[in-house]
């Protein structure tokens, strides 16, 4: 397996999620029940499939506050679903010519070995396993991120900001199945001595129904989705949201959260972490999608990267111009975190370790060269 990029740091998630606007935001997309065929023979190469598609079919979440969300109209929003759009922009020039796949957590990778998708961007935590037992390939992180839990006062008083998983004896916990959520809270009331009794569901939104009808006194996903689900709530009105705890203050867990592609393919591999890294670059130089005509030839590194002389995007099968029309199109990363996980609800990147690494972060891409 090549070497890549690993974080080996501690994570704290600060910030929140809510769906975003913005130009390469118009788009058709596709749901859980719609069928998908696999990839076209192509020897192996997801690139050659992707292009004689003419499409790229991204796997997301569909429900998730922030990362992708579909709404009435068929409509996906995000800030996974606008890595989505960067992967397509890279490969086919066009950040809309993508099909959203609507999974579930039992589902996405089972999609993902059968070629059902041609790469995951669906809050997905790198592990261990899932990089060695279950055959995926992680790319670069693009959203660093901790488990939380959230509670109803009116259910748990004795709850505050300040509680642990040592004050959550005796209550009734929700997640959703097959996910490191449901591992970390098992293990966290063991290793706590606290006994809990947890309900699972498919999908998230179905732990929220299950959180406002009181049946469960506490709720648990990842930090990110709680904000998210607790400052939508409060934007709608809804009575009592203002009064979710989200606690423990530090994060149980590590959840580094990025694309996922198939083992085996290191061509498509190389695409969609460089399509990530060029987000990272970009934003590292204050290259938007404003400006980047103007500034493509700034330095040596982003002319390469944009396509100038020394370009390297043609040997991995891509138009020389690919990294330029990513950013053009869709932005660069502080640009896609603004416009889906801060904007809409006045939550902040700053402070968490989705800083670029010289402000105290962990968003770091190598050199372009």
């Amino acid at each position: 397996m090549r070497k890549r990029l690993a974080v080996l740091f501690a994570v704290l998630a600060l910030v929140a999620a809510a769906c975003g606007s913005g130009e390469a935001e118009e788009e058709t997309t596709t749901t859980a029940d719609d069928a998908v065929a696999p990839a076209q023979d192509t020897g192996g190469s997801t690139l050659a499939a992707v292009q004689a598609r003419g499409q790229l079919i991204c796997g997301v979440s569909g429900t998730a506050v922030g990362f992708s969300e579909t709404d009435a109209q068929g409509n996906t929003t995000g800030f996974d679903a606008d890595f989505c759009r960067a992967i397509a922009a890279a490969v086919l020039g066009d950040a809309n010519a993508v099909l959203f796949k609507s999974l579930t957590s039992a589902e996405r990778f089972e999609a993902l070995k059968n070629n059902a998708i041609d790469v995951l961007v669906r809050n997905t935590t790198w592990t261990q396993s899932r990089d060695t037992d279950i055959g995926m390939q992680f790319v670069a992180t693009t959203y660093y991120d901790g488990q939380q839990l959230m509670a109803n006062p009116a259910n748990l008083p004795a709850i505050n900001a300040g509680s642990t998983l040592a004050d959550i004896d005796g209550a009734t916990v929700c997640t959703n199945a097959g996910t490191t959520t449901e591992k970390n809270i098992t293990e966290g009331a063991l290793v706590n001595n606290v006994s809990i009794t947890l309900e699972t569901v498919e999908i998230f939104p179905e732990a929220m129904e299950k959180f406002r009808a009181g049946s469960c006194d506490i709720v648990t996903t990842d930090g990110s989705g709680l904000f998210g689900e607790r400052s939508a709530a409060i934007q709608a009105g809804e009575e009592g949201a203002e009064s979710w705890v989200i606690f423990p203050a530090s994060p149980i867990s590590k959840e580094p959260l990025g694309p996922v592609v198939r083992q085996g393919d290191d061509q498509w591999f190389d695409i969609v972490q460089w399509t990530v890294f060029a987000t990272f670059i970009a934003d590292e130089h204050g290259v938007t999608s404003a400006n980047v005509n103007d500034m493509m030839n700034s330095t040596p590194e982003l002319s390469r990267l944009f396509g100038g002389e020394g370009e390297l995007q043609t040997s991995m099968g891509l138009s020389a111009d690919a990294f330029l029309q990513v950013i053009a199109q869709v932005g660069n990363y502080g640009e896609i975190f603004e416009r889906n996980l801060t904007g809409p609800l006045n939550l902040q990147r700053e402070g968490s370790f989705n800083m670029q690494w010289f402000d105290g972060g962990l968003i770091y891409a190598p050199p372009a060269r």
